[in-house]
């Protein structure tokens, strides 16, 4: 199988690749800098966390369905692939992910958001990196790995 410029192990494969575990430290400090109310809608992210990047906000009132989930993932990635970023490397991983109040075990929405982007990724044929982020670390679904911090600083 060729190498895609996108092509990242996923996030919880151990040893972490360096540049993936500063992307996914940027994702959780970013949110944590940026979100202070203690519960809030969970936010779908599709870029590159530290770079500008896609939201989605996710009501809970909100009729989604897999297909549906799924067409939104595969539109952000796809937009998000086709914007310049002005200063920024031109290979950047498009990463996804999810951030929400709560602990960071697995719920509903996370498994529900995490089939979508796998299906939007599959079809795309490229690799996916999704991980569930709150204010003190983040998680992959795939298969529980993650990561947490007391108190996450800006380095």
């Amino acid at each position: 199988m060729p190498h895609d410029q996108h092509d990242q192990p996923p996030a919880s494969t151990e040893p972490l690749d360096r540049r993936l575990a500063a992307l996914l430290r940027r994702a959780v400090l970013d949110h944590a800098l940026t979100e202070r109310r203690r519960s809030h809608l969970p936010i779908l992210h599709v870029g590159t966390p530290g770079q500008p990047h896609l939201l989605f906000a996710i009501a809970p009132d909100e009729p989604t369905d897999h297909a549906l989930r799924a067409d939104v993932v595969a539109a952000m990635r796809a937009r998000q692939l086709r914007a310049p970023v002005a200063g920024h490397e031109p290979d950047r991983p498009i990463l996804v992910w999810l951030t929400r109040s709560g602990p960071l075990e697995l719920a509903d929405i996370d498994a529900a958001w995490f089939a979508a982007a796998r299906h939007a990724f599959a079809e795309a044929g490229a690799p996916l990196t999704f991980v569930v982020v709150n204010r003190h670390g983040w998680r992959d679904p795939a298969t529980g790995g993650g990561r947490q911090w007391r108190r996450l600083r800006a380095s």
